[in-house]
């Protein structure tokens, strides 16, 4: 029998902060739902006998479950659910690409829009953050096992493994090199889009369920996971990120005024430069700021100029909007902001007078034929006016990043041509009792399939342990 498709009303818009107001202000850009939107947004929802939506969510959330609790309006068992599979659900509703995932599984996408499902999960976990302690979810743990499993790095893989780990009974502690926890999450997103204290909640959250973080340890330098599993640990997992920026490789670029990406945004989101001379830390922003690249990071930073105080701000990508990488709706964001995207360009050469940067030199570039990531390749131009300047004083590089080589200090894991660690599908390394996953085994990709990698390599923990 063919099911008739049944209209719905559109979704529920998500308030926010009107851009002239907020380009002067590093405050949360979307506002959040009342409880009456979230109820109106899950409404929306068919309840699939077959919720397609759960296909596309790499954690395995039960999404057509807490949208029925959040519609019933039993919001305690609404977060259970929802936090039975995700341990970051306020992040993952603010940060996760859910129009590529679950969203773009719903079957309302077919002939319309889709329910709003990260705006939900966000209502959730906002809800349950404002009760009052006593009241909160508290997930059930297994029963507590001796095993202490370490945990290399804070990032989105290593949290999701400490968390899925502690739910199955195991002690966690977790070394991270720098003086807090969240790994990009804490140096790599705006506080306009993911405010730190969200953050700190949600790993709050952890270190109440028998994980233990353990700061300004580089693990490689101060020990290494043959000495931790000589030790009382029974595994290591390594969740190490890929935040070794890329760089263009053209002239110039090593004059004043230029960043790349992760410097950039680390000296404002976890070194207060926005706040200088308040804070120590010093950055310099000019007049026009031009980001090179087409990626969140690239609208992340574009934006993160704009609150600094630049005047004009210009995204240069070597293909076009349609295909770049970034949501839609940060590059949307970034537009309302006042921020120019110049499509078609790649950078020759940074422009430099008396060592500082006075303009980029670009090249035009046209789509040839697809790449291995499927997108049409660009190739240059010719002609007379194949190559112009843009006029700017500081530059920006948000190309992509790659693993940190001192992944052979830590274990001798083997790894790809690229310099990325090679696992099996559940994270096991080429090392015994060492684990991998997220950015360091697949290169730059999202929180929730970090997540996801993290939460397979804690059941396959679990599971080797067994055995």
């Amino acid at each position: 029998m063919v099911r008739k498709f049944i209209e719905r009303p559109d979704r529920v818009p998500m308030p926010q902060q009107d851009p002239q107001q907020r380009i002067h202000n590093f405050d949360e850009v979307a506002l959040g739902y009342s409880h009456d939107e979230a109820r109106r947004e899950a409404s929306r929802c068919l309840q699939c006998p077959r919720p397609t939506c759960e296909n596309g969510c790499p954690v395995g959330v039960h999404i057509k479950a807490f949208i029925a609790a959040l519609n019933a309006d039993d919001l305690p068992r609404a977060v259970a659910l929802l936090k039975e599979r995700n341990a970051l659900p306020a992040v993952c509703g603010r940060v996760c690409p859910q129009e590529s995932q679950c969203e773009k599984t719903c079957i309302l996408a077919r002939k319309g829009q889709p329910v709003a499902i990260g705006r939900l999960e966000r209502y959730l976990a906002d809800w349950d953050r404002a009760l009052p302690p006593e009241q909160r979810n508290a997930t059930a743990h297994a029963p507590k096992k001796q095993c202490c499993v370490a945990v290399v790095g804070s990032g989105p893989a290593s949290l999701a493994c400490a968390g899925e780990l502690s739910l199955r009974g195991f002690k966690v502690e977790v070394f991270e090199a720098l003086h807090t926890a969240g790994g990009v999450l804490a140096y790599g997103i705006p506080q306009f889009r993911l405010p730190k204290d969200i953050l700190a909640d949600e790993i709050d959250s952890l270190r109440h369920a028998r994980v233990r973080f353990r700061f300004d340890e580089l693990v490689g330098r101060t020990t290494t996971a043959a000495e931790m599993l000589a030790g009382h640990y029974c595994a290591v997992f390594l969740g190490l990120g890929a935040g070794l920026p890329r760089f263009m490789d053209i002239p110039g670029e090593a004059a004043a005024g230029v960043y790349s990406a992760n410097e950039y945004l680390t000296r404002v989101n976890l070194m207060h430069a926005a706040d200088f001379p308040e804070w120590d830390t010093p950055i310099y922003t000019g007049n026009h700021v031009c980001v090179v690249g087409g990626g969140n990071v690239a609208m992340d930073a574009a934006r993160t100029a704009r609150r600094l105080g630049a005047t004009r701000v210009t995204v240069a990508y070597r293909r076009t909007r349609a295909q770049m990488p970034a949501r839609a709706e940060e590059v949307e964001h970034a537009r309302d902001e006042g921020i120019e995207l110049v499509e078609l360009v790649a950078p020759i050469r940074v422009c430099v007078t008396d060592g500082r940067v006075s303009g980029m030199r670009v090249q035009r570039m046209e789509l040839g034929e697809p790449d291995a990531s499927g997108r049409r390749r660009p190739v240059p131009v010719s002609g007379e006016d194949a190559e112009y300047e843009i006029d700017c004083d500081t530059v920006i590089t948000a190309i992509g990043t790659r693993p940190n080589p001192h992944i052979s200090e830590i274990a001798p894991v083997e790894r790809d041509e690229r310099g990325y660690i090679s696992t099996d599908a559940d994270g096991r390394t080429s090392v015994a009792g060492v684990y991998a996953g997220g950015d360091a085994v697949t290169g730059a990709a999202t929180v929730i399939l970090a997540m996801g990698a993290g939460k397979r390599a804690a059941a396959a923990i679990d599971h080797d342990m067994r055995t």
